[in-house]
């Protein structure tokens, strides 16, 4: 049975705790997409990125980087940012993305990511997203209630990118989440706050990535209610929700549905070319340590062995749910 400490959605409780913070950064997200000519101007053009570096790698390391048996593998991709965070676009060349994100997916299942945009004024981009026809998840952007006092005016709204990656707008009034997003700007879209994942038991997520990745928990947070509802469209939604951070960069927050059950699992044929995939950056000081601790504890390895690129160590590894990690120095 889980503990139920009430706390408001997205704003979480900060608490410190005995162990070490020793993750250094989380650092960026990368998504696979089918075209980055379509996908690259939707994050341009729509959501206010703005791109910062096109690069096309290939060979065996970038090979057994993602545990593809491609010696001559190509990967194209477009790092974007917004505001001071990083969002990759990849698209494999000679391996094409095979297997497409299921048109019924719901944020129960555990292949579940999103990242989450502030926005200034919520009316205003969803303004935006609506002439330009965005696929919804929500059915409008949710306000959360009054009678949830500490998060009381946040509003959030869900939707999808061409290739049906959900994303979020999320819009904090004053007083509520990071300080950063209150500072005066003629700006719509700010930044990324956090992504977030499907999970299927928190206590085992928090083995990985607090005990092992070394990120810290900052907090905790049920939600439930029509708002809930009507923001990820599954009904009977309620969710604990957990905030967690490296010492620098945004959050990763877990999603453990309560209810409804029958959340699908993270299919255990996955491959980093599936339109599904997305892969999660974090820096760390001591690669090897954690590849061997990882190793030890019967981790999913993506990798087939720690690589060297850019000069640094790396390897992809699968969490306790399946989603995908690159830890780097």
């Amino acid at each position: 049975m889980k503990n139920t400490i009430l706390f408001p959605f997205v704003v979480l409780l900060v608490v410190h705790f005995d162990w070490a913070q020793t993750a250094l950064d989380v650092n960026k997200v990368t998504i696979t997409v089918n075209d980055l000519d379509v996908s690259v101007p939707f994050f341009e053009k729509l959501l206010g990125f703005t791109k910062i570096e096109e690069n096309e790698t290939s060979g065996e390391e970038l090979a057994d980087l993602f545990g593809l048996d491609n010696p001559k593998l190509v990967l194209k991709t477009v790092s974007l940012k917004l505001g001071e965070e990083h969002l990759d676009l990849q698209e494999f060349v000679n391996e094409k993305s095979a297997k497409q994100i299921p048109i019924d997916s719901r944020s129960n299942d555990l292949w579940f990511q999103h990242i989450a945009i502030v926005v200034s004024d919520m009316d205003l981009a969803y303004e935006r997203l609506w002439k330009y026809g965005v696929t919804h998840v929500s059915t409008a952007p949710q306000t959360l209630p009054e009678n949830i006092t500490a998060a009381a005016g946040i509003k959030a709204f869900y939707f999808q990118d061409p290739d049906g990656h959900n994303l979020e707008l999320i819009f904090f009034p004053k007083g509520k989440g990071d300080p950063k997003w209150q500072a005066v700007t003629d700006k719509t879209f700010l930044g990324i706050d956090h992504t977030a994942i499907g999970i299927n038991n928190t206590e085992n997520a928090k083995h990985f990535y607090q005990n092992i990745i070394g990120l810290k928990t900052m907090g905790h947070s049920e939600n439930y209610g029509t708002e809930q509802e009507h923001l990820n469209q599954v009904f009977g939604a309620r969710l604990w929700i957990s905030g967690l951070r490296a010492k620098r960069g945004f959050g990763l927050e877990f999603l453990d549905y309560i209810a409804p059950p029958g959340g699908r699992p993270f299919p255990k044929t996955s491959l980093p070319t599936d339109l599904w995939h997305w892969h999660t950056t974090i820096k760390i000081e001591d690669v090897e340590r954690v590849y061997n601790r990882l190793r030890e504890e019967r981790a999913l390895m993506v990798s087939k062995r720690i690589v060297k690129m850019d000069n640094k160590k790396k390897f992809m590894v699968r969490d306790v749910d399946g989603h995908a990690l690159i830890i780097t120095e």
